[in-house]
């Protein structure tokens, strides 16, 4: 049996007054979504392990069946493989959003929805002003991109950006981990904690002047849009150790990923995953779904595992929009599960689907919360549960109960 998991990420949410106190799962048009509940059996899992902040990095690697007590180290080097950057024993890779701060807030976590093009033009300029022997900014996709600090110390505290929208941001830059600088089992670096924080705060507080310089920000303040004027560093850490999925699953002897994010195209790299690139894919609700599910399909003919992920339910509950992230549920509905699931529904060989979110993301918070995400397990001949809906409530009713991390992938890859 082949094995399929899509995964909209931050799809799940809660009950808004708006909507009638359902919440956006219960509310949205996804039809095809509701009649795999009803044809499949379902249930809610934890995808965040005790200690861990409730990141895409964390719960999409706990989905994938690993322990993140012994594989984590953070977003950056995940997003460093997937770019192609290739870390060295001494290289430090954090996440480095371009963001929009104003009036000493936090406004936005993506710079105002940069352009991949609009910000490699300020990655290279950055790399002119701040970049030196140890510092180097490397571009990725959208406002997300890479900073690699050679020497640094992974035992500092960086906070999200997209968890702390109109917050003060001063408060919240870098610092060194409590008891980090006399802990004996430290990995030795060139910086210490203490002055890995001080730099990368250095280069924070210098890029928001060079940033606030720049023509394209100029441009898009006279013309009343939100300027990309700040870096912000987090989620570092050094080059992971992984075994493939391959290694941890006999059953999987190839598979591929799917996404427009960095982030998980690297976890997918650790994997053993071939990373499939699709033309329009922007992790935003304007993805190409269509050639996502295409990819998906024939990626699916030759290989045992396939795993597809799409990021515009997420931004869409960041972005505080209600109405984006119900249509992004349709579009994942409509435009990339429905054409999967009528097509492997003719094959001869049995395709066993997963649907999931990684986390919720609340439209009215606007930030990742650590709460279980329903989940449904589909393939022909699966004896169904009574769920008739997928939604954040119906699925509490599922046979499968409430799973823990690596018992999704456990119980999924079980079925042959």
């Amino acid at each position: 049996m082949k094995h399929i998991i899509i995964l909209g990420d931050g799809m799940a949410d809660h009950s808004v007054a708006r909507l009638g106190n359902k919440t956006l799962l219960q509310y949205a048009d996804k039809p095809c979504m509701d009649l795999i509940a009803s044809q499949g059996a379902t249930g809610r899992l934890i995808t965040i392990p005790d200690g861990f902040q409730p990141g895409s990095e964390v719960a999409n690697t706990a989905i994938m069946g690993y322990d993140l007590n012994r594989v984590y180290e953070g977003r950056g080097p995940l997003e460093a493989a997937s770019i192609g950057y290739e870390m060295t024993d001494d290289d430090l890779a954090l996440r480095c959003n371009i963001i929009c701060v104003d009036q000493e807030r936090i406004i936005t976590h993506n710079g105002g929805n940069l352009e991949t093009q609009e910000a490699a033009v300020l990655i290279d300029y950055l790399n002119e002003h701040l970049g030196n022997e140890y510092v180097k900014f490397i571009k990725g996709i959208q406002y997300r991109h890479l900073l690699v600090v050679k020497g640094g110390n992974k035992n500092i505290v960086c906070a999200p950006p997209h968890d702390h929208p109109d917050e003060p941001w001063r408060p919240l830059m870098v610092r060194p981990q409590a008891g980090s600088e006399t802990d004996p089992t430290a990995r030795p670096t060139r910086f210490s904690a203490q002055e890995t924080a001080d730099l990368l705060n250095r280069l924070i507080l210098e890029s928001q002047k060079l940033l606030a310089q720049h023509p394209f920000n100029q441009q898009r303040i006279s013309q009343g849009k939100r300027p990309a004027n700040s870096i912000w560093p987090w989620s570092g850490g050094y080059r992971p150790s992984m075994e493939t999925l391959m290694q941890l699953y006999p059953q999987v002897k190839s598979g591929s990923v799917i996404s427009a994010v960095d982030l998980i195209r690297g976890i997918g790299h650790y994997a053993g995953l071939d990373i499939i690139e699709v033309e329009g894919a922007t992790g935003l609700a304007d993805t190409n779904y269509e050639g996502k599910a295409k990819a998906a399909i024939e990626a699916l003919k030759n290989q045992d595992f396939v795993f597809v992920h799409v990021e515009a339910t997420d931004e869409a509950g960041h972005d505080g929009d209600l109405e984006l992230k119900l249509k992004a549920i349709n579009y994942l509905d409509q435009r990339l599960i429905r054409p999967i699931f009528e097509e492997i529904n003719t094959w001869e060989e049995p395709v066993c689907m997963a649907i999931l979110p990684d986390h919720p993301t609340p439209v009215e918070m606007r930030i990742h919360v650590n709460e279980p995400v329903p989940f449904i397990i589909w393939h022909r001949g699966i004896a169904p549960d009574t769920v008739e809906r997928y939604d954040e409530v119906s699925c509490m009713s599922g046979s499968y109960g409430l799973l823990k991390l690596q018992e999704f992938m456990q119980t999924f890859m079980s079925l042959t």
